[in-house]
Formats: structure tokens, sequence, C-alpha cells
């Protein structure tokens, strides 16, 4: 049944690699936690007993309540699977609750040090330099995710509309808008790209690597973590950075929260809410220097 389930939320869910990868591991682990600690070879029939058992376990060994949470997100889904395939009478996962986590604030880079980025630093103008600051434009300027930047195909870049299309979880499409200088920055990567490459250059992917084939993830995030460490002392610089920054920078200046929900891609606005802490924030010290009952 297993099996059946993974092939449910490949073909049917349309859920990414990576989701499905985490979904195999986090089934595994319980159905090894289930042999070993109550001798049960099918994960469909463990009771809300072994379940709470398994995840008590999790907890004591020091794994983070986000981590906990997936694997229970992931168990919800394989026996609401089995209820509707009607393997199981009763779900035993209704009595399951998710663990109380405390809301991160979204780490972000101010906008000052990301105008000296873009604006002052200078960036070789051969083809890795141009491919390091699209990079960077791409990330800041339209908030894509690390795996939608490396799988944005030649053929998603609208030239005419100035608009990119991009994949996203669950094989959902979107089309983002992209500011002119940064079109012209793509065209000047092109050229360049053509020639370093003599036209032997992966034609299907936008970003390559330095050897003219699609980017992989660890190169973006060594672009990344290179160019912010120029002007920002943030402990974390990653792609995934530059995409709260790009959303709080927004909001910061007044862009609606249903725009940036969809901008991100986010499938409900639970998800977007969390950069209204750090405009909250702002609010709370722009009062606190101007107002004079602020005390």
């Amino acid at each position: 049944m297993v099996s059946l389930f993974l092939e449910h939320i490949r073909y049917e869910k349309r859920l990414s690699h990576h989701t499905l990868t985490a979904y195999r591991i986090d089934i595994d682990q319980f159905q090894d936690y289930l042999k070993s600690q109550y001798e049960l070879e099918k994960p469909e029939t463990a009771t809300f007993h072994q379940i709470r058992s398994w995840i008590v376990s999790l907890v004591e060994s020091g794994l983070d309540k986000t981590s906990v949470n997936r694997k229970i997100a992931t168990l919800r889904s394989f026996f609401g699977f089995m209820l509707r395939r009607k393997v199981i009478e009763t779900d035993p996962m209704l009595k399951v609750s998710a663990l109380k986590t405390s809301k991160k604030i979204p780490v972000f880079v101010e906008e000052k040090p990301m105008e000296t980025l873009l604006d002052d630093v200078d960036f070789p103008d051969d083809f890795k330099g141009l491919r390091d600051k699209l990079v960077l434009e791409l990330l800041y300027g339209t908030g894509i995710r690390l795996a939608e930047l490396v799988g944005l195909k030649m053929a998603d870049v609208n030239l005419y509309e100035k608009t990119i299309t991009v994949l996203g979880k669950r094989n959902k499409h979107r089309i983002i808008p992209v500011p002119p200088p940064l079109f012209a920055l793509i065209q000047q990567y092109q050229q360049t790209k053509e020639s370093e490459f003599e036209g032997k250059a992966d034609p299907v992917y936008l970003i390559l690597s330095d050897q003219g084939v699609k980017a992989y993830p660890v190169l973006i995030q060594r672009i990344v973590k290179r160019y912010l460490g120029l002007v920002t002392t943030l402990e974390k610089k990653s792609p995934h950075v530059l995409r709260h920054t790009y959303a709080t920078h927004l909001l910061n200046r007044g862009a609606d929260l249903n725009a940036i929900k969809d901008l991100l891609g986010h499938s409900s606005l639970a998800a977007t809410q969390i950069y209204t802490h750090t405009t909250i924030d702002k609010l709370k010290k722009a009062y606190n220097q101007a107002h004079p009952k602020a005390g």
C-alpha cells in the first residue's frame, strides 16, 4: 500500500521530486519504527497510540518541531489516502495534532545594502560575472525560489511582455513581471553566453554553469553567499533570504499582500503574512522615534 500511496502523490498530486523523496523517507522511517517496536509490517494498520509513540520518540531524539510536523503531515496524507481507498475504516490521525512552533520572522537584507550590491559592486564583464549578477537580480527582482531559478528555461522568458513564467510547487505555473533593466541584463547575458561557448551551450535552460550546462543548486548558493557577504553581516546568506527580501521590500513600499502572495506562488495568504511582522516592527520603530507620546 505504501508504493500505491507514493504513486498517487507522484502522478495525481503532482508533487515535486524533492517533496516526494521527503514523503518516502518519512514513511520508511515510520515503517522501520513499527517493525522494531511493535513487529508491525503494515503501516496502514498502525493505531493512534503507536503513531503517538513514534512522534514522542522523534521529539525525544532532538528532532526540531518543524521537521516533526512535516512527518505528521506525511502520515496525515498517507492515512487519508488509505481511508479514501477503504483500506481502513477510521483515520488514526484525527486525534493527532501538530506541535506548536514559534513563528520565525524572515531574515532579509535592508534596502540600502541591496542597492549597493546591485548598483555599486563591480561584476566582471564576462560570462561568469554577468551570470552571477543575473542570478542575484532574478532572485531579488522576482522572488523566485532556488529550484524555480535552476529550472527556468529560455522559453519561460517573454521579452515582449517583460515577464517570466515560473514552474512552482505542485507543478503550478505563475507569471511574474520583470523590470526592463533586468531584461536588458538577460539579453546581454545571452549574447555573452553565445560568444563564450560558441553556440555549444545548453539551449534549454537560462542559468548555466561555468561549463555551459544547466546550473545546479550549490552553484547558486555559492554565488549568493559570496556576494551577500560583501554588503551584509547577516549569518544566513541564501537564495531564500533574497526571496524574503523581495517580499519584505514590496510590503514596506505599500504592495498589496494578496498581490505578493500571487507573486511568491503561495497557496494561502497565511504563508505570506509572516512578512507583516517585519513591516509592523518598522512601523513601531517609526512611531517610537517620532510620536510625542511614544515615551
